[in-house]
């Protein structure tokens, strides 16, 4: 076979290109620490490492997403402790003003100072988060939720829903609370029934709060939840009957209420308790309240199952009744203890709602936390499969540019022999 010196030029000059380019390649490994400069190096590898970068971006995204719930629940956290806060002045307030020795002017400075808490209470409600959104609204985040005052009541117009984050693949998580269900359905009374004086009671008597004793009897189907006590005075002494307002007889006879004298005789100090005595027709409802001071012919106290009052309904029924003049007077100062003592209890059970918001926002805060770690561990798989299908082993590569090198140097020398081989340089030998 005959070899031209084209032949052998070509054959050199392509050998030596093709082995310095895999020498620029080394290097262009070497200097970005990649083993793959382009998908054509390794379609298969690149194929999942793309995957494996989408996937890391959606994994990123999702920790961009929880950090901003962890702000935003932070947010709401931090204005509901306020707001708790808030109330537990208000309380001391109404302790105080519950005081005998102090004057109604002195009432009224009390209820100027309950005025500025509700209009901060009221801010507190309407409060905005880092976007301009406001935190209450529900999904109305441009409207204001809450809008009145003292006289006329306070209006949500938000609505219930709850804004929520997608904070993993298969979570989305609220990372807002309505309103409605934080400031305005607050349970009334004890949270299981309420226990209203009549308004135009003419007697002494205090009434407490409630219990319930037996909680299955009390939410037992049979149980009304609506009954009136009436009270009865003659010849000195005080007797009361308890009527079931759903039958409209009387619970402690079985028949329609007759006049006094009244079933049950009463004695200061007396528990009267839903349950019957005696030769009384059975019933049991678990409940009792309890009272001081001396009612009055005719006076009654209704107790109704808890229905939902708003803690600005409950701290302004409190002011008003403070701006309105006792006059030294026992009836009026009964009728103001009775409102400050349903107004405490009122604002207790604000209270518990305000905590149990607090208590469900630190579940989901430690439940961002638990994502967090894991979606760190998840990158951590990530960082390493993608190291794994791109970067460079330094040792291999090293190794095989010193190799290479050797290559090109032996096929540069050997070029530079084969090329020289030439007749002119025997011709006149």
């Amino acid at each position: 076979m005959r070899i031209s010196t084209n032949t052998i030029y070509d054959a050199g000059s392509s050998n030596l290109l093709r082995q310095a380019n895999d020498l620029f390649t080394l290097q262009q490994q070497l200097s970005t620490g990649r083993r793959m400069l382009a998908p054509s190096d390794d379609p298969v590898a690149s194929s999942r490492a793309l995957e494996i970068d989408q996937s890391k971006a959606m994994n990123d995204q999702f920790a961009a997403n929880r950090r901003d719930a962890t702000s935003a629940l932070g947010f709401a956290e931090a204005q509901i402790d306020i707001a708790s806060d808030l109330l537990g002045a208000v309380r001391e307030r109404l302790v105080q003003a519950g005081n005998a020795p102090l004057t109604d002017s002195d009432r009224k400075t009390v209820a100027t100072d309950l005025r500025a808490m509700f209009s901060e209470l009221l801010g507190i409600a309407n409060s905005r988060d880092a976007f301009g959104d406001y935190l209450f609204s529900g999904y109305k985040s441009e409207t204001q939720p809450f809008a009145g005052g003292v006289e006329a009541g306070v209006i949500y117009s938000g609505d219930d829903g709850q804004r929520e984050a997608q904070v993993a693949t298969n979570r989305r998580l609220a990372i807002s609370d309505s309103g409605a269900s934080i400031f305005m359905r607050v349970p009334a009374g004890n949270g299981y029934y309420s226990l209203s004086p009549g308004a135009g009671n003419q007697g002494t008597a205090v009434f407490d709060a409630g219990t319930v004793t037996d909680m299955s009897a009390w939410l037992d189907p049979a149980n009304p939840g609506s009954f009136d006590v009436v009270f009865a005075v003659s010849g000195g002494v005080t007797t009361y009957d308890i009527i079931d307002n759903v039958s409209g007889n009387s619970l402690l006879t079985g028949a329609a209420p007759a006049g006094a004298p009244l079933p049950r005789t009463y004695q200061t100090g007396d528990v009267i308790a839903l349950q019957s005595t005696g030769a009384e027709p059975a019933f049991d409802f678990g409940a009792s309240f309890s009272l001081t001071g001396a009612p009055a012919d005719g006076d009654h106290a209704s107790l109704q199952i808890s229905a939902s009052q708003s803690v600005f309904e409950t701290l302004g029924a409190a002011i008003l009744a403070l701006e309105q003049p006792a006059d030294g007077s026992e009836v009026s100062f009964a009728r103001l203890s009775n409102a400050i003592g349903a107004s405490i209890t009122g604002i207790d059970r604000a209270t518990d709602t305000f905590l149990t918001t607090r208590s469900r926002i630190g579940a989901r805060s430690s439940e961002l936390s638990a994502l967090d770690e894991l979606g760190d561990d998840v990158n951590l798989q990530f960082e390493t499969s993608l190291s794994t299908l791109r970067d460079l082993n330094y040792t291999e590569a090293i190794s095989k540019l010193t190799q290479d090198l050797a290559y090109f140097e032996a096929a540069q020398q050997s070029f530079l022999k084969v090329s020289g081989l030439t007749l002119f340089n025997y011709i006149g030998a």
